[in-house]
């Protein structure tokens, strides 16, 4: 997701500078009206990392602070408030048993924001690289309603649901590619090694063997003199798809097409709609405006092509459409979850309904994932089927014309 630069006015007048993500400009626009600034000035920021004044890049050996990090952090800010804990007291007890270096500098800076008057919200806000959007709209609301125990506890179970559905989507990928791997491991061997001591004992034929084994010979022999020039291209493809993977249009592209991969497309896509409902209706059920809850849950997708989509929902409902209409005109939900968005649009239950699209949608990952071993076996046997079939009339071919010959003789 990209990174855009703001210049924002609070309502004191004061000029604020800072970072955000967001999928486009607009997005930007309405975390900073949600966070009370009225945008001055906001530019796509193309650099990646900070450089200290030496030059140096001062990010790249730094701690980062992690997923689990913040879920503790939620769970344990939750527990502090509940007990009566003074939040001065519970982030001084946090940052002293912070495990993370990067974490602990975190919550010592938000405890000298809040020393200097600021609100947690706005003290979060000052390291967006930790405390996306969505979690800073939801401490807001808490800080509102006077429930910040009860917020930080559905932020934690947000997170959970989060990490539980990454982990997921892991496992829907490792076998596959495990698969894969295998197979070219298999492919590297068989032309590095097995076909050219067949060639050997072809070499003395003095026949003309088959096209399909000349073909292998002839692929072998490449193999056997440019494998140095074929691992530097397949190094240099690799990077040259991260980098572009790394562009905001090469990620889009890529997140698109990944949706469309066999068997694991679907899980993807799944995935994503799954955390964007459960992310919505938390925010509906918290009190975060609609268009708000939309911008921030378009965050938690993890596929810049979803959250494109989830953007055009939010620029549909802005221009006076219903939920279920730019729902619609996303397209990527489908046809039950459009009814249930009705049934919930029309019964005032949107956060209720959309909790239950989320579960949902859960559960098929979770089905996916359970018989994704038998979806994936068939194309493995045809796989290894062909690979046979080519060794076969390849190798084995000229092998059996050379048994017939001799028993000729």
């Amino acid at each position: 997701m990209p990174t855009f630069a703001y210049k924002g006015r609070n309502t004191g007048g004061q000029l604020i500078e800072g970072v955000l993500d967001g999928a486009s400009a607009s997005a930007v626009v309405d975390l900073l009206l949600g966070q009370g600034l009225t945008p001055v000035e906001i530019k796509e920021s193309k650099a990646k990392t900070t450089k200290s004044s030496s030059g140096l890049n001062v990010t790249l050996f730094k701690q980062k602070v992690t997923h689990i990090d913040l879920l503790l952090f939620s769970r344990q800010m939750h527990t502090l408030l509940k007990s009566g804990v003074p939040i001065m007291r519970a982030l001084s007890g946090l940052q002293d048993a912070a495990i993370n270096p990067e974490m602990k500098r975190v919550i010592g800076e938000v405890r000298e924001s809040l020393e200097g008057g600021r609100e947690l919200s706005q003290a979060l806000a000052r390291h967006p690289r930790v405390f996306s959007s969505f979690y800073l709209s939801m401490v807001r609301v808490g800080e509102a309603t006077g429930l910040l125990e009860e917020i930080f506890y559905r932020l934690f179970e947000h997170l959970e649901f989060e990490r539980y559905m990454r982990e997921q989507v892991k496992s829907a990928l490792r076998y596959p590619m495990f698969v894969v791997i295998a197979m070219a491991v298999a492919l590297v061997i068989v032309n590095l090694f097995v076909i050219p001591a067949f060639a050997k004992v072809f070499s003395g034929f003095g026949a003309e063997l088959p096209l399909m084994t000349r073909v292998l010979l002839g692929f072998s022999e490449f193999m056997v003199a440019y494998w140095p020039l074929m691992l530097a291209g397949v190094v240099g493809a690799l990077l040259a798809f991260r980098a572009w993977v790394g562009t905001v249009r090469g990620r889009y592209d890529w997140d698109r097409l990944s949706l469309k991969f066999p068997i694991a497309g679907k899980i993807l896509h799944k995935a994503a709609l799954s955390r964007f409902a459960r992310s919505f209706s938390l925010g509906i059920r918290s009190g975060v405006p609609v268009m708000q809850a939309l911008s921030n849950s378009a965050q938690t997708v993890d596929n810049s092509f979803v959250s494109r989509c989830i953007e055009g929902m939010r620029e549909n409902v802005e221009r006076g459409e219903s939920l279920l209409r730019a729902s619609i005109s996303a397209g990527i939900f489908t046809p039950v979850v459009l009814q249930m968005v009705a049934v919930g649009e029309e019964s005032g239950a949107v956060d209720d309904m959309m909790n239950e699209i989320g579960d949902m949608y859960r559960q098929e990952v979770e089905y996916e994932l359970k018989t994704l071993g038998q979806q994936i076996e068939p194309i493995l046997i045809v796989m290894l089927g062909i690979m046979v079939l080519i060794l076969a009339l390849g190798i084995f071919l000229p092998m059996w014309d050379l048994g017939k010959v001799a028993i000729k003789r």
